[in-house]
């Protein structure tokens, strides 16, 4: 049972606290309408109906809490998140219409991560809603607690092993198959640029591969980028650089929880997660500048930047889906920091080789109030990447175009015609707002679960 089940509650006519959602171009009617006392703590409170603001109010024998909307005609993603943060404990519920999304905001408020500190204990604050919509909410809400559990969990306690294990408990309640390729088999069994990478660390590195769903149906292929720590290699990245750098598996946690939406969600396909997971470290056996490495493909790698490896991993896995012939490719990763300073820390960038799919997804976007932003393929900064004794270099020699580079690097392992999309995001929160503690966050996760939904659901 979800964590967060106690949260939400079918609408069975029982009393309860009224949320009101407050427009802002409605904010000073709503402050003239109420009685003396609620409208001076409304006004001293600075309400004027904004997102993420929320206040108590008193009323004739209860309370009421206001919640802003902004210039939204309806509750988004967020704004019963803000409500969460105010309201006393016990059941409520929302005067008007609730979009199913808004749910998610009022069960990520309440989530915890409590594996190295517990929490206090917190009655619950229980939402009454129609009971078909409890199921999806609750799927969404563990969605992306995986996501920040994953992201969150520091490195000593989450390395390619553990990450193998999330990846194995997730599979179990679907009876989906899981198999591993770790340590010096990945040599043997094809995966030269994923043992590359992870040789230094005394923590095997590994390819994971979940399979489910019937054969005969659609093939969806998510990749994840796994390193549970990046050093940056020899290229040894800088203390400020590298304290956040637990969060290097985030494309992994997204790969994974989408993968659990879907299978939740039983759409009809069938589902290939693709993990590679390992260390990014520094030891006598570390991948060093100028080496020439294999891959999956076929084609040879001039490392010219260690700390560029995330995309060594994701070649090898981008190779071996591709083998299969899926339907969509969806490749998740923290890939570059060119895309932070291009696009900041809250919008992932989106690089696909498809315009049906390029339009899909940002149709999808903003259906789920989750934006991704698209950015070129330009063909040609494909000399960028040229390298004069391999058939390419893993990173360009200037600091220009990084994620263009980054993106155009993994479309070489992606097979000509097969439909791919590559998000190159943060998976970080940086401040904090209502719902969105400062940590791990899920970015283009419910994008990418509603592009699958309109496109293969029935």
């Amino acid at each position: 049972m979800s964590a967060l089940a106690d949260r939400l509650a079918p609408d069975d006519g029982r009393p309860a606290g009224a949320i009101v959602p407050v427009a802002e171009a409605d904010a000073e009617r709503f402050l003239d309408a109420l009685e003396p006392p609620a409208r001076v703590m409304a006004r001293a409170a600075g309400f004027r109906g904004r997102e993420d603001q929320a206040v108590v109010l008193p009323r004739a024998g209860d309370c009421v809490v206001a919640v802003g909307l902004g210039a939204r005609a309806a509750p988004g993603r967020w704004t019963l998140a803000a409500a969460v943060a105010v309201a006393p404990p016990g059941p409520w519920r929302v005067t008007g219409p609730v979009p199913p999304l808004a749910l998610h905001g009022w069960l990520m408020a309440q989530h915890r991560f409590t594996r190295y500190r517990a929490a206090e204990e917190e009655p619950p604050r229980t939402l009454l809603v129609e009971p078909g919509a409890i199921g999806p909410a609750l799927a969404a809400a563990d969605a992306e607690a995986l996501v920040r559990d994953l992201v969150d969990t520091p490195a000593e306690d989450l390395g390619p092993a553990e990450l193998e294990e999330a990846v194995r408990q997730l599979a179990h309640p679907f009876d989906a198959r899981v198999e591993s390729v770790v340590g010096e088999e990945l040599l043997a069994k094809g995966f030269p640029a994923v043992h590359a990478v992870g040789r230094a660390s005394p923590r095997a590195p590994r390819l994971v591969a979940l399979d489910w769903g019937p054969p005969q149906a659609p093939l969806v292929a998510l990749v994840g980028k796994g390193i549970t720590f990046d050093t940056g290699g020899l290229n040894l990245k800088p203390g400020p650089a590298m304290a956040l750098m637990k969060k290097d598996m985030g494309g992994a946690a997204h790969a994974a929880a989408l993968a659990r939406l879907v299978m939740a969600a039983g759409l009809p396909v069938r589902l290939k997660l693709v993990i590679a997971a390992a260390d990014n470290a520094v030891s006598g056996h570390a991948l060093r500048p100028g080496d020439v490495i294999a891959t999956r493909r076929g084609l040879s790698v001039e490392v010219t930047n260690t700390d560029a490896e995330g995309r060594l991993v994701l070649a090898d896995a981008l190779a071996l889906v591709g083998e299969e012939a899926p339907a969509v490719i969806l490749d998740f990763a923290t890939l570059t920091g060119a895309a932070r300073v291009a696009l900041g820390p809250e919008l992932p960038a989106l690089f696909t080789n498809d315009e049906a799919l390029a339009a899909d997804l940002a149709a999808a976007a903003a259906q789920a109030e989750d934006p991704v932003w698209r950015l070129p393929l330009w063909a040609p900064y494909r000399a960028m990447l040229k390298s004069r004794i391999a058939d390419l270099a893993n990173s360009p020699e200037g600091p220009f175009a990084g994620a263009i580079a980054g993106a155009l690097f993994l479309e070489r392992f992606v097979p000509p015609g097969v439909p791919w999309a590559h998000l190159d995001l943060y998976a970080w929160h940086a401040t904090e707002r209502p719902g969105r503690p400062r940590g791990g966050a899920a970015q283009g996760l419910f994008a990418t679960f509603t592009f699958l939904e309109r496109r293969f659901g029935t």
